[in-house]
């Protein structure tokens, strides 16, 4: 059985998986990582959404040999010596999470965008969230969760968002 090394938020992991393992099956079931969620396993709905080495990528179409090396970031690394990242905070604040399922995704979606694009308009966050399915907010309050994060990053920063 092939062997793979994932730094999974900061920490290293070596774990034996199966050629046709997933990512998602193997931070979820090896791992541990129940904050990588497993909706659909088509690459659909989002809910898998991880960040490796900076990139929202779905896990559950990714192999886990091909991330071999790669730095893995989940929902549950975004929170930084017991505090809330600026995005979970937001979500909370906008009651932006219904059910909750969907939302490990759409913070590492979210998170990928605003790293890249650190004032984004609503059009970019809506784009950027296309690939996450969420049955239960209608998507407004999280659209707007992650805009005031991009608006406080803005502040903290000394850069004004777009509008």
């Amino acid at each position: 059985m092939p062997r793979v090394t994932l730094r999974v938020n900061g920490a290293i992991h070596e774990v034996e998986v199966e050629p046709h393992d997933t990512l998602a099956r193997v931070l979820r079931e090896k791992l541990g990582f129940t904050d990588v969620k497993a909706s659909c396993e088509k690459g659909e709905c989002g809910s898998c959404t991880v960040l490796m080495d900076g990139k929202a990528v779905v896990s559950c179409l990714l192999l886990a040999v091909k991330a071999d090396g790669r730095e893995i970031t989940t929902a549950r690394g975004l929170a930084r010596e017991g505090k809330l990242h600026i995005l979970q905070e937001k979500l909370i604040e906008h009651d932006a999470i219904q059910c909750g399922y969907c939302t490990p995704g759409m913070l590492m979606s979210a998170k990928a965008l605003l790293d890249g694009n650190p004032n984004p308009s609503e059009d970019d966050i809506r784009r950027a969230l296309s690939g996450n399915i969420c049955r239960c907010t209608g998507y407004q309050q999280i659209v707007e969760a992650i805009a005031a994060a991009a608006k406080e990053q803005g502040i903290n920063r000394g850069t004004e968002p777009k509008t």
